[in-house]
């Protein structure tokens, strides 16, 4: 790699890092001894799979000049900042020679926009066949479709990549035009209906063909900034509800606002990202994709912003605590989800192994549960009703302070450590630093 696009590279990755809409890849592309690379269910872009490998991507922006001035965006026109462009063919060089050389297992392709969505939209597509047909690259590709591109561009891009992506950015229409006033949610929604139409037209298809060219076989996914605009965790979550049951996304993604803009008095004054609350939103996200919650028993017009002291699913215990405590002998499967310290798997576990004997304390840790968390919301034959007579607001102290006397355990047991290492340990220790200093 030459100085010059080494140079390059380096801007329009350090630009990527605030794009979080990437995730493993969720498809499967065999190579068939033709060319090169896989793309494999486990995931890619620094992501642990099942058996705790670390598959990593080449995340990067073909280009960080762009037409519009975002107020959020650190690329934005106005903003006085190092600029680069990287080509298709430098593109396609730089995902070979790092693929070959095992840096990378896949390639994640954002961008600004540059003189058109449509121009713009074809050398992100070209980039894409050009790795597909001729280096016969048979790896992971994500792209971002750019809102306003042609139908044309964006289906033929999703011939040859496995998911796609539009970031909505802010959740609401009028926030977004307050703060990115050349876009709106309508131009963003449209290149997703696209997809959409493409992915299901490719599923009917392929019942009936087998060899049916793929499109967008992982899906498309989002990104939503949090913290940048004033909307209520329930309006997000709202949202992310829509897109998912609308659009069939596979993913919403939740980033914490970054105050790289902070000249713009548009923007809310903030220190740090709020990462707390991105987190709950995560959480809260979880139980609506398998824990078959709805986002508003996640949270209400009472309570329109998750608690950022409790996870969403021990929050909605406290402030349903006329449904518990659960006989996890009786119950129906949906109800014992619900159950906080209870997962998908030992649910389904429970439902199983109950039909075999009543389950005690005993059995539900064996089967996973967190009987520390779940005693306070269940009953079975060791652990009576009569456990449970305190008010939620009592509880969720003594759960509180029971956190907070672990993390304080966990801190001093950790320095503990430090300090109570066998002679040989330290030894050993000094002896490998001398070593390292010595090179």
């Amino acid at each position: 790699m030459n100085e010059k696009v080494q140079k390059k590279l380096n801007i329009l990755a350090d630009s990527a890092k605030y794009d979080v809409s990437c995730s493993s890849s969720g498809s499967s592309r065999r190579n068939e001894g033709k060319g090169i690379g896989n793309a494999v269910n486990c995931g890619i872009c620094h992501s642990f799979t099942a058996d705790g490998r670390c598959v990593s991507l080449l995340k990067v922006l073909m280009t960080n000049y762009c037409i519009y001035d975002c107020a959020y965006c650190v690329n934005r026109r106005s903003n006085d900042r190092p600029r680069a462009t990287l080509t298709p063919d430098e593109l396609v060089d730089i995902t070979i020679g790092f693929y070959r050389r095992n840096y990378i297992e896949g390639l994640f392709l954002s961008s600004g926009v540059i003189k058109s969505p449509d121009y713009t939209m074809e050398r992100m597509m070209l980039v894409a066949k050009k790795l597909r047909i001729e280096q016969r690259y048979n790896g992971y590709i994500h792209l971002k479709a750019i809102p306003g591109a042609s139908r044309e561009l964006i289906h033929e891009a999703g011939l040859y990549v496995d998911r796609m992506s539009v970031n909505i950015e802010i959740p609401t229409n009028h926030e977004l035009k307050r703060l990115a006033p050349e876009k709106n949610h309508e131009s963003i929604i449209q290149p997703m209906g696209l997809i959409k139409e493409g992915i299901m037209q490719y599923s009917e298809e392929r019942r009936k063909y087998s060899k049916v060219k793929a499109f967008v076989p992982a899906g498309q996914s989002t990104q939503l900034i949090v913290g940048a605009s004033p909307e209520t965790d329930r309006q997000i979550l709202s949202l992310a509800t829509n897109l998912y049951n609308n659009q069939q996304l596979k993913r919403v993604y939740y980033s914490g606002y970054l105050p790289v803009n902070e000249y713009d008095k548009r923007l809310p004054t903030l220190k740090t990202p709020p990462l707390v609350r991105e987190n709950r939103l995560y959480q809260s996200d979880w139980l609506m994709r398998f824990y078959k919650f709805r986002a508003d028993e996640i949270v209400t017009d009472e309570h329109p912003f998750l608690d950022l002291e409790l996870d969403p699913k021990l929050a909605y215990a406290l402030r349903n605590y006329h449904l518990y405590p659960v006989d996890v002998n009786s119950a129906d499967y949906e109800m014992i989800l619900r159950v906080p310290g209870i997962g998908v798997q030992s649910a389904q576990r429970i439902v199983q192994a109950r039909r075999f004997g009543r389950l005690t304390s005993t059995n539900l840790k064996k089967i996973g549960v967190v009987m520390k968390r779940a005693q306070y919301f269940i009953v079975n034959n060791d652990l009576p009703a009569a456990f449970h007579d305190f008010a939620p607001d009592r509880l969720r102290r003594q759960i509180l302070l029971s956190d907070l006397q672990k993390r304080n355990r966990v801190s001093n047991d950790t320095q503990l450590s430090l300090f109570s290492l066998p002679a040989t340990s330290t030894a050993l220790m000094e002896k490998n630093r001398a070593r390292f200093l010595s090179h």
